[in-house]
């Protein structure tokens, strides 16, 4: 049983920013720390004041989190990156928003007061002392992950201790983040004081003024009741200065929404699992149809989210194509023009969109990754709209002459129909390099829509509705914004970005296949034509090859792919190695690294183009270690360089560490193994949220059965598909009801108490 808590954040845009460049403008990109610990970093727009990110992330993070800011920041190429401003949501703010915080919010400024962090290690007695008075002790033992103030990365903290008007300082630790004072401080209590003890922590200048750590403020009544306490306290930040900046630093717009869920054991999921995947099974044929009945009680503004749920869920039961199949026979009993099939945001559509970036992500990026990384390297000027046609100079030093538009239009087709042709190319030669459960659930797509839509007139059809989720939903997407697809780091520029939507519309066209509604839309797409007639050929051939995969077949792909423990990451990472004393004798050197479920390995030679960050790097690390039982709860951030480690200056080799391990924040990838318990409690949650409807289809159902006529199971257990659903909400509901993780604790934390 676990507690876990999850954000689910979209980096929507920024509006109104300051120009932090001489040009203007700036380059803005967004920075997310939970806790002042760096999980995000969005891709750089440059040249803007506006920028539009559209990124969207999930965070799995410690239930115990305080708050998650997100700063804006200005890239610079030749000098530190400048602040902007920042917006920061405390736990309570999202704890309020149960549907999630939505909107703009106003950026503020930066305080160097505010940004604090790291703990602090106290002990606190109240002691006897002369002439029957009592002494306040308060003992610094060590700090912990303190802010960097210098420029060398570190800090030269100490701290000070305030307590009725006296003031007593530690001496100072230099270039640590990591002090260890172990120095003991002691004031007389006075009786019925009502002042607070104020212990904070600073960095020391020679010259500057000295930089705020932070602090932290207790109690000293309900100290004296405690007599004694020890412990690690969180430095918070100077609040007694008023907000500046706000409003006139922009705005950016964010979706977050935390989602606290308490996980059972896999025991208690079973029934619901078991229940769901009968249902699966006995497809439309189910005496309850539960999957049509979830569909139909789900609002539009949740189903990606139940589709994603359910999803993961038949896919680790190895019902995935089964769940699919029923939806797609659902989803054709209820329409009757096939124009408009998988058109609509249902329960179908968004179960396959999910699918396939589950399942044929690996996929998609092994046939669309060299297009787009020669579109971003070529970065030529494209365009087949005459009323967006810039006319510029060509020709030698001397020779100049104004391009005519003619010119621009014939360069900028030739260039699009080589990438179509090239990506086309490539799908076709794809076929064995489709995941055999993708090709597979293509394979009962295509036989559905031809069984429903047999005529003549309707030849197209079960190859446009395979092309509406490949082409139309998830080719297409990834062309236009191949960042939230993870085939490049950063956004496209203005102009890669317009050559990348006239591609996009060029495949959609070609899964369209190429139909006159589709051509009359835009007609200055002309010049592709004869490309995309091609393309229409090529498509469907590859699509009767994709379909054609038998049982036997697909069991073998799916057996040889099982054997091969796929990257979770991959990419360079600089490697530190020290020996001896001095700035000379470190150097880097550059790995390759490829890390499995199985193992961490490396090499000189990159095996892939994938680029990562280092806050990916660390989630991918801490995903696949969330099962050792022998993960550290300490460690050294520093190296042991010389006679004693740079981080917290200790002297012995084997010292087991001066911070805490991070192992709880991770972030959500498509390739993440599956977590069965946590998408059974997800799917628990929706299905407890539409209770009351699920009830009241429940007596609709039974209003039109005889009395007589309801069939019971052994036990007197009624064999109702809802009415046994029913009763596995209520049985769940009351298993965390008396679960401890759900019930909160007797007694709170005498150190909370204490923290004012």
């Amino acid at each position: 049983m676990a507690k876990r808590s999850s954000l689910s954040i979209r980096i929507v845009e920024g509006k109104n920013l300051p120009a932090k460049d001489i040009t203007g403008s700036s380059d803005p990109y967004c920075i997310v720390k939970v806790d002042n610990e760096p999980v995000i970093r969005t891709a750089t727009v440059w040249k803007t004041l506006c920028p539009f990110w559209g990124e969207e992330y999930q965070v799995h993070l410690p239930p115990a989190f305080h708050a998650v800011a997100f700063y804006v920041m200005d890239e610079d190429a030749l000098s530190r990156d400048d602040v902007i401003g920042k917006v920061c949501l405390t736990r309570d703010t999202l704890a309020a928003h149960p549907k999630g915080f939505s909107g703009w919010a106003h950026l503020t400024e930066v305080d160097p007061d505010e940004e604090v962090q790291g703990e602090i290690h106290l002990r606190l007695e109240v002691v006897p002392g002369p002439r029957a008075r009592r002494l306040l002790r308060c003992s610094v033992l060590e700090a912990r992950d303190l802010a960097p103030k210098d420029r060398n990365g570190a800090s030269d903290p100490f701290v000070r201790v305030r307590y009725s008007g006296r003031t007593q300082e530690t001496s100072i630790v230099k270039k640590s983040r990591y002090p260890r004072w172990n120095e003991m401080f002691e004031f007389e209590l006075e009786e019925g004081a009502a002042e607070a003890l104020c212990v904070e922590a600073w960095d020391w200048d020679l010259v500057s003024r000295n930089d705020f750590l932070g602090k932290v403020v207790f109690n000293v009544q309900k100290l004296c009741s405690a007599q004694k306490e020890e412990g690690w306290f969180r430095l918070q930040p100077d609040q007694s200065k008023n907000r500046r900046g706000e409003g006139n630093l922009g705005s950016l717009q964010l979706e977050v929404r935390l989602r606290d869920e308490t996980v059972l054991p896999s025991g208690c999921y079973q029934p619901l699992v078991q229940l769901l995947c009968r249902e699966v099974k006995l497809g439309t044929q189910g005496p309850g149809q539960l999957i049509a009945l979830i569909e139909e009680t789900t609002s539009t503004e949740c189903r990606q989210d139940v589709a994603t749920n359910l999803l993961k869920l038949f896919l680790g039961q190895g019902l995935a194509k089964d769940f699919l199949d029923l939806l797609f026979q659902l989803e054709l009993g209820r329409t009757s023009e096939a124009n408009t099939l998988f058109r609509s945001n249902s329960l179908a559509s968004k179960s396959m969109e999910s699918f396939l970036k589950v399942a044929g992500m690996r996929y998609l990026h092994g046939v669309l990754g060299p297009i787009i990384d020669k579109v971003f390297e070529e970065k030529k000027y494209v365009e087949l709209d005459p009323s967006k046609v810039e006319v510029k100079d060509v020709g030698c030093s001397g020779l100049h002459r104004p391009q005519t538009e003619a010119e621009v239009l014939e360069q900028s087709a030739q260039t699009l129909r080589a990438h179509l042709a090239a990506l086309l190319s490539a799908l076709s030669r794809s076929v064995r390099a489709c995941p055999a459960v993708v090709r597979a659930t293509f394979r009962q797509l295509f036989r559905r829509v031809r069984e429903r839509f047999p005529s003549a007139q309707h030849e197209n059809v079960p190859f446009i509705a395979v092309t509406s989720f490949l082409c139309l939903r998830f080719v297409s997407p990834a062309i236009m914004a191949p960042k939230l697809f993870h085939l490049r780091e950063r956004h496209a520029d203005a102009r890669t970005s317009r050559t990348l939507l006239l591609l996009a519309k060029a495949v959609q066209n070609v899964g369209n296949m190429d139909t006159p509604a589709s051509r009359a839309k835009e007609a200055w797409m002309e010049p592709l034509q004869p490309t995309v007639r091609q393309g229409v050929a090529q498509l469907k051939d590859f699509i009767t090859k994709l379909v054609d995969i038998e049982e036997k077949e697909e069991l073998g792909l799916q057996r040889a792919l099982s054997l091969q423990a796929p990257p979770v990451k991959e990419g360079p990472l600089f490697i530190h190695r020290t020996k001896g004393k001095g700035p000379l004798m470190s150097s880097f050197k550059k790995l390759h690294f490829s890390l499995t479920t199985e193992a961490l390995s490396f090499a000189k030679t990159p095996n892939s183009k994938c680029v990562n960050e280092l806050n990916q790097w660390l989630s991918a690390l801490r995903k696949v270690s969330i099962g050792n039982p022998g993960l550290l709860g300490s460690y050294h951030p520093g190296v042991f360089r010389g006679d004693k480690w740079s981080c917290c200056h200790q002297k012995d080799k084997s010292d087991l560490g001066c911070d805490k391990t991070r192992s709880r924040v991770t972030l959500q990838e498509w390739n993440d193994p599956l977590d069965h318990d946590l998408e059974a409690q997800l799917i628990y949650r929706h299905l407890l949220g539409v209770e009351p409807a699920l009830r009241e289809k429940h007596r609709e159902l039974s209003a039109g059965i005889e009395a007589g006529s309801v069939l019971t199971g052994p036990g007197g257990a009624p064999e109702d598909p809802l009415a046994q659903l029913l009763q596995v909400l209520r049985d769940l509901q009351e298993a965390h009801r008396s679960s401890p993780a759900s019930s909160p604790p007797s007694e709170p934390s005498c150190l909370l108490e204490l923290q004012t």
